[in-house]
């Protein structure tokens, strides 16, 4: 095995999204594939999602649009963060819809987001619609952790999109879709869920998920320490009495984050704990025995849930994902179910 491998399984991220197109029951499913695809590769999930079901792929920049445009030249592609005045050539050449807020292109298909409660983009009413508008749109700002006032921002965007017909309502995310039927309305937009992730930071199991990505190196080197010795950076971990040590090379420069120490990985199948300070390129691990050389080291995958990293690291599995690197310099990426 290299040290890094980057597992991506197409064929779950079909299966999710046929999941929740039947929880969506006729509303349209929007695949999110902003940031790589959550660090998963946008180019590859974007086909599977679109050969699954989804009706449209939604990206966070013009660049982002541009690359998939590239690959998927008939598809429905919307770009939901801000863009510059000169991106917005190319945005009419690649047939690109935009999301607005004051700001309103002429000659664009245009999704107008109201603001309902997040507090960051979008205007407080629809005035005055554009004549090229498509779609309107809010961001629920607690769908994960507070459905009441996910409730309340639904209610303030059925109040203030009251008699618009000929276009598409979208407020629902991954979590929304999952926990709040009444949000589905004509289209939800979703990102976290597709990667069989749990939007409420729990088994993605439970909401018949499954994940997408893993991850996988080995241990490059093991030592005995002596009781009163350390391994890494700043003596983080000091032996109590006689301890085997696995070295993993993998560190904060591919993705696993400094504040994983104490987490566990996969060490032959066991659990095993991360000590010491994770540096650049490696992190230590905790054995009980002296391992075989290049034994496996499972970082994310069966029996070890990135949301169990998240927790860990007191963060979601959002930012974890998106920061894993995948590229050729730092590991190899192994995509199957194509």
């Amino acid at each position: 095995m290299l040290r890094s491998e980057i597992g991506i399984d197409l064929g779950a991220l079909r299966r999710n999204v046929r999941r929740l197109r039947a929880v969506l029951a006729g509303s349209e499913l929007w695949a999110v594939v902003k940031a790589d695809a959550y660090g998963h590769g946008a180019v590859d999930c974007a086909r599977a999602a679109l050969t699954a079901g989804a009706s449209a792929l939604c990206v966070a920049t013009v660049p982002e649009a541009l690359a998939l445009r590239k690959t998927e030249p008939e598809a429905r592609i919307i770009v939901m963060g801000p863009v510059a005045a000169e991106e917005l050539s190319a945005v009419g050449e690649a047939r690109l819809e935009l999301v607005v807020g004051d700001q309103i292109p002429e000659g664009v298909p245009v999704h107008v987001k109201l603001d309902t409660g997040m507090g960051r983009w979008g205007v407080s009413e629809l005035a005055s619609p554009p004549r090229a508008l498509v779609g309107v749109m809010t961001h629920l700002a607690t769908a994960d952790s507070d459905p009441a006032f996910a409730r309340i921002q639904l209610e303030r965007f059925r109040a203030a999109t009251t008699g618009l017909t000929g276009v598409t309502r979208h407020v629902a995310n991954s979590a929304a879709v999952l926990a709040i039927p009444e949000s589905h309305l004509d289209a939800a937009r979703c990102g976290i869920a597709l990667y069989g992730l749990s939007p409420f930071g729990g088994d993605p199991a439970a909401d018949g998920l499954e994940p997408v990505l893993s991850w996988r190196s080995e241990i490059a080197r093991a030592h005995l320490l002596a009781p009163g010795e350390s391994t890494g950076y700043g003596r983080a971990f000091i032996a109590r009495a006689e301890t085997w040590i696995g070295i993993v090379p993998v560190g904060y420069a591919d993705g696993f984050r400094r504040d994983l120490a104490g987490t566990e990985v996969l060490v032959a199948g066991r659990p095993r704990r991360v000590v010491g300070a994770v540096s650049m390129d490696a992190f230590a691990v905790e054995l009980d025995a002296r391992p075989e050389p290049g034994e496996p080291v499972t970082i994310v995958g069966p029996g070890l849930l990135l949301e169990s990293h998240a927790r860990v690291a007191g963060t979601i599995t959002y930012e974890l994902a998106s920061r894993i690197e995948s590229g050729p310099a730092r590991a190899r990426r192994v995509v199957s179910g194509a």
